[in-house]
């Protein structure tokens, strides 16, 4: 639904802030306990067109090569074409979804702050005008949050900077020499696409990288309990792939071998012509690609004062320990696609509870990446 139309100022039970996979398991989750979507909650979409994050996909990025997509919760995705980009396949899916459970997602919605408003309720303001809502869940992923990390000289640097968040595909560095910043999987892809395409790639990493033929159930379990650890004692997150390392694969491999992928030490400034090693040797460059990673987009829920002094939100569950009214799903250790589906619904079946004015024990779901 359009924003235009919408009809702002309404009291629901509860406000949804974002339709990503998370946001959208959360909204499946609560029409199947029984709440009806435009008159007992609402959706609110920051991005233009359904898809979430994926629609943002560089277009080489087909669907074939994403990996780890769940599908959502009541309705499979089949039938795709592993050729076509993933942000098309991710992008029809989404629209199918919220067609065929009527979720009524409104867009596009820009929340800028969640708020008290008095009696027990909370105040969602936004682009599109405010609603009152006695729960918030909380999607909002980080793909609006890239992070970019402090460099010396990068104010000077006198080429082009991007950040895999504005990636355009490899044609866009045909012939240039092209420095990836970035230890997790967005970086050793654009390595792979651009062996051939570049004049030449250099890529830096604060740590060695660390390949994994396999990923067994025990290390995902392990990894996702240490992301939960960090968001259980109030610190950021850090994603799963930062605990469990990186996915070996043919490609990979064969990356490896050829050089695509041979990793050098993180540098220590960057000039108007290129970089410095902390040892003087330099490299001459057109193009500095930042592959590293992204935050939680979580500023509009300053108001709330959920911080803890390590700078994240502490967390039970979902539920946000300084304020039971507001669940983060797709955030720390529900970042991965069937985690968030988990997620989703573990936070319904607590709001629901909680707006029959029961109290409830926080969900220990499996988080599995």
């Amino acid at each position: 639904m359009n924003a235009a139309e919408v009809q702002s100022g309404s009291e629901v039970e509860v406000v949804v802030v974002g339709a990503g996979q998370a946001g959208l398991s959360a909204a499946y989750h609560l029409r199947r306990r029984g709440l009806a979507p435009g008159r007992d909650f609402v959706v609110l979409d920051h991005a233009p067109d359904p898809g979430g994050a994926w629609q943002f996909r560089w277009p080489t990025l087909t669907y074939g090569r994403v990996h780890g997509m769940h599908a959502l919760p009541g309705m499979e995705l089949t039938g795709a074409d592993p050729a076509r980009p993933s942000s098309e396949v991710i992008g029809a899916y989404f629209a199918d979804y919220e067609r065929a459970f009527e979720l009524s997602v409104l867009r596009p919605v820009d929340v800028t702050a969640v708020r008290e408003a008095g009696e027990g309720r909370l105040a969602v303001v936004s682009s599109a005008g405010e609603w009152t809502t006695r729960a918030v869940i909380n999607a909002t992923g980080t793909w609006d949050r890239p992070f970019w990390p402090h460099v010396p000289g990068r104010a000077a640097f006198g080429g082009r900077q991007l950040h895999t968040a504005g990636y355009p595909g490899p044609d866009a560095f045909a012939g240039e020499r092209v420095l990836v910043v970035g230890g997790g999987t967005s970086a050793v892809s654009h390595l792979l696409e651009l062996d051939g395409v570049a004049a030449r790639t250099t890529w830096v990493t604060r740590r060695p990288p660390v390949f994994r033929e396999t990923f067994g159930e025990n290390a995902g379990r392990e990894a996702v309990a240490m992301v939960e650890a960090r968001v259980v004692q109030g610190l950021p997150p850090r994603s799963v792939v930062s605990v469990t390392g990186l996915p070996m694969s043919e490609a990979v491999r064969a990356g490896l071998e050829s050089g695509a992928l041979h990793r050098r030490p993180m540098i220590e400034r960057l000039t108007p012509g290129g970089a410095v090693w902390p040892d003087g040797t330099a490299v001459a460059l057109d193009t500095v690609l930042w592959a590293t990673g992204f935050r939680a987009a979580i500023d509009h829920l300053a108001p709330l004062r959920l911080r803890e002094p390590g700078g994240g939100i502490r967390v039970d569950g979902t539920r946000a320990v300084r304020d039971p009214r507001v669940h983060l799903v797709g955030y720390g250790p529900s970042a991965s696609t069937i985690g968030a589906n988990r997620a989703g619904r573990a936070a319904v079946n607590e709001i629901v509870a909680l707006l029959r004015g029961e109290a409830t024990t926080p969900a220990r779901v499996p988080l599995s990446t």
